[in-house]
């Protein structure tokens, strides 16, 4: 069953989100990841709290593919690139 996982970001280093942005399609792609929603102009409809820099809508074939996708030791240094650009969260729907 397709899951989705929810990620939101708050960027401080422009320059390696940069770099990030060039190998993370790959990394994505190796598990048959799609982005379905990236936007860096999310807006709460209801509620409060801080608003990232960029809100991000991933769909994986299932939970075993994101899982495997987080934790692929060859992806290791591009997970790390993501968090060297500021700070990430990742919520597994």
């Amino acid at each position: 069953m397709t899951a989705y996982a929810f990620v939101t970001l708050n960027i401080t280093d422009p320059d390696k989100m940069a770099a990030y942005r060039e190998v993370a399609g790959p990394a994505l792609a190796k598990y048959d990841a799609k982005p379905l929603q990236v936007s860096p102009e999310a807006i709460w409809l209801d509620g409060e709290g801080d608003v990232p820099d960029v809100a991000v809508l991933l769909s994986f074939p299932d939970r075993e593919a994101a899982k495997n996708w987080r934790n692929d030791p060859e992806l290791a240094y591009v997970h790390q690139m993501r968090n060297d650009s500021g700070t990430c969260k990742i919520l597994l729907l």
